[in-house]
């Protein structure tokens, strides 16, 4: 029984680990977000999806408190914006030290979320309670005229690193930007 489960567990992360390839081997315009999210929610099936508007209406409300908001991101993205207050964060052991309980909330974004759902799995492995995936990311947020900030100053006209040409597709033209 113990040998089947596990065959199972090989062929469903197998098919989403192909799900993902062939995402990212067919052009974008032949993709859809829903196509993208789907295939993220399943490679990463125990992270906690949380929507954008979700987490606009959690940093809005002042009675609860903020969560952790860490963008997974390399340093050259995080560099040209950033949601509100995000932190940089490379490894588990900075979380731990920014956290400073494992029940802290924490939300995790990157591009597009496969970065972000993959650092919010390794989060959970190493004992943290409370984490959420953005899903879809900076680009969702940014796409539906969300504010980005580059350190504390709200960038307007908002601009987004757009990670490649063809992941930055997904971003809407005129808010790719580059690194400075």
């Amino acid at each position: 029984m113990k040998a089947r489960n596990q065959s199972a567990g090989m062929w469903g992360k197998f098919s989403a680990l192909m799900t993902l390839a062939m995402i990212y081997v067919s052009p974008v315009n032949a993709q859809t977000w829903e196509s993208i999210l789907q295939a993220i929610r399943k490679k990463f099936p125990t992270v906690k999806q949380l929507s954008t508007d979700e987490l606009a209406r959690w940093l809005a409300d002042t009675n609860r408190p903020a969560p952790l908001l860490i963008d997974a991101r390399n340093k050259e993205e995080f560099a040209v914006s950033q949601l509100p207050n995000a932190q940089h964060f490379d490894s588990v052991k900075q979380v731990g030290e920014a956290a400073a309980a494992k029940s802290r909330p924490i939300v995790v974004y990157c591009s597009v979320g496969y970065r972000s759902s993959a650092f919010a799995e390794k989060l959970q492995r190493a004992g943290f309670t409370n984490v959420f995936n953005l899903e879809g990311s900076i680009f969702a947020w940014a796409n539906e005229g969300k504010p980005v900030y580059r350190g504390s100053q709200k960038l307007d006209p908002p601009k987004v690193h757009p990670y490649d040409k063809k992941w930055g597709a997904l971003l809407k033209r005129e808010l790719r930007g580059q690194a400075n």
